[in-house]
C-alpha cells in the first residue's frame, strides 16, 4: 500500500521524532515511535520515522535491541532520561475510589482506552530541571542545585522554592515541548468537554497555557489560587543598599491554574447528558463557581502528613476537585500525583481518582500520605460530598 505523502515544515518530522523519544521511560519499539509522532505531528510516513533513526544512530539514538530505541538525552535541555524496566515500578495502589499508579505518564497514558477520564487536576513538575534525578538528589540532601531553601522566618521553616529565573531558553523549550505532547497524549483519554486544570506560576504559564492550546485543547480561562507566597518583591542582589525603594519584580501573591477544555459534542447541555461534563459544579445551587479561591500557604501540620516541596492545602484542593465534575460523576486523573494530595482531595469529596506519579520517593509518600490527607480537617471544617 502506497504511503500518503504529507508535507510539513523543514524538521517538523525530525522534531517530533526527538520530542516523543525524549518524553519517555522507555525504549520504544519503531511502531510505538511511529504512532507517537503520529499524535504529535499527524499522519507521518513510516519510512521518514524509520530513515531518521537509522541515519541517526548511534550519535542521538541507542538501540537498545532489535527495533527497539531509545535517545541519548533530552536533546539541548542537558536533562537526563532514566530507562527503567519493567520491574523498576511498584505495583497499582488502592485507596478508596482513589488508584495511584507507578509510572512514566507519558507511557501510561498511551496504554489507556480513549474517553477514559472526566476531568485532570494536576501541579506537574513545570520547572521540569529542577525535578530531574540530579537535582532531587541535591534538594534531598540539603544542599547545592537550582533549589532555593528559605530561612527559617518567625520559627517555621519554610519550604523548598525552586529558581524558576535560572532557566535557559533550551530548558524553557523543552518545558514547551513536554506540555505539547503530554496534551497530545492526553486529548484522546479524555471524554469531550473534560476540563484540564494544571498548576502554573506567574513566570512560566504562559508556556504552559500555549502548549495546552496548540494541542488541541480550548482555554477557558485561569483559576486564581489568592495566596501570599515567597516569590518576588526583593531589592536589586547586592545593591538592597543603593536601591532600597526597589523591587526587581513584585511579589507574587496570586497562583494561576490555567484551564482548558476537551471540545464538548453539540451543545454544552447535549455533552452534560451524555458525558456529564462540560461545565464546573457550583458550590451551592445560587453560586455559581468563580475562577479566585482564596488559600493560606499549605500549613506545617498538612506537610507532615506529605512531605512534598510542592504540596497544596486540601482546603484549595477539595473546592477545585468537586467542581471539575459538573454531575460529580465520572474519573479525576492527576498525571503528575506527587505526594497523592489531589487523590486525597477526591476521596474527601466522594469521587473516583487516579493517579500517575513516576519518581519512586514520592510514590511511597503518596502511599502513606493519601489516607491521612483525605482524614485531613483543614480549619476543623468537614469536607463536603
Amino acid at each position: 500500500m502506497k504511503e500518503t505523502q504529507v508535507r510539513y515544515p523543514p524538521g517538523r518530522v525530525r522534531d517530533g521524532i526527538i520530542e516523543v523519544m525524549s518524553l519517555t521511560s522507555k525504549a520504544l519499539s519503531v511502531k510505538e515511535i511511529e504512532e507517537r509522532v503520529n499524535q504529535v505531528v499527524g499522519p507521518t510516513p513510516a519510512s521518514s520515522v524509520r530513515s531518521y533513526l537509522r541515519l541517526n544512530t548511534p550519535e542521538m539514538f541507542v538501540r537498545e535491541d532489535r527495533g527497539f530505541y531509545a535517545v541519548r538525552s533530552a536533546v539541548g535541555a542537558g536533562i537526563q532520561r532514566e530507562l527503567p524496566t519493567a520491574d523498576d515500578w511498584a505495583a497499582p495502589a488502592q485507596f478508596g475510589k482513589a488508584t495511584l499508579h507507578h509510572a512514566d505518564c507519558f507511557d501510561w497514558l498511551e496504554q489507556q482506552r480513549d474517553n477514559s477520564f472526566h476531568a485532570v487536576v494536576t501541579d506537574p513538575p513545570y520547572g521540569l530541571h529542577e525535578y530531574s534525578a540530579e537535582q532531587q538528589a541535591k534538594l534531598r540532601n540539603g544542599k547545592g542545585g537550582v533549589w532555593r531553601i528559605p530561612p527559617s522566618f518567625d520559627g517555621h521553616v519554610r519550604s523548598p522554592l525552586p529558581r524558576f529565573t535560572t532557566l535557559t531558553s533550551e530548558q524553557l523549550e523543552y518545558l514547551r515541548t513536554f506540555f505539547f505532547v503530554w496534551a497530545r497524549l492526553l486529548l484522546p483519554k479524555l471524554v469531550p468537554g473534560a476540563h484540564v486544570v494544571v498548576a502554573a506560576n506567574p513566570l512560566l504559564s504562559y508556556l504552559v497555557s500555549g502548549a495546552l492550546a496548540d494541542a488541541g485543547l480550548e482555554r477557558r480561562g485561569e483559576v486564581v489560587r489568592l495566596t501570599m507566597t515567597m516569590r518576588g518583591g526583593d531589592r536589586p542582589k547586592a545593591a538592597q543598599d543603593e536601591f532600597p525603594e526597589i523591587s526587581v519584580m513584585p511579589r507574587s501573591m496570586w497562583e494561576p491554574w490555567v484551564v482548558y477544555r476537551k471540545p464538548i459534542e453539540g451543545r454544552v447541555q447535549d455533552n452534560l447528558r451524555k458525558w456529564h461534563t462540560g461545565g464546573f459544579r457550583r458550590p451551592c445551587e445560587d453560586k455559581p463557581f468563580g475562577d479566585v479561591i482564596s488559600s493560606s500557604p499549605t500549613r506545617k501540620a498538612e506537610r507532615e502528613l506529605a512531605p512534598h516541596p510542592s504540596l497544596k492545602p486540601q482546603a484549595f484542593l477539595r473546592q477545585l476537585v468537586r467542581a471539575v465534575l459538573p454531575l460529580g460523576d465520572g474519573t479525576v486523573l492527576d498525571p503528575f500525583a506527587g505526594a497523592g494530595s489531589t487523590l486525597a482531595a477526591a476521596e474527601a469529596v466522594g469521587y473516583a481518582s487516579v493517579g500517575v506519579e513516576k519518581d519512586e520517593h514520592f510514590f511511597t509518600i503518596a502511599c502513606e500520605a493519601i489516607p491521612k490527607l483525605t482524614r485531613f480537617s483543614p480549619n476543623g471544617s468537614h469536607p463536603s460530598r
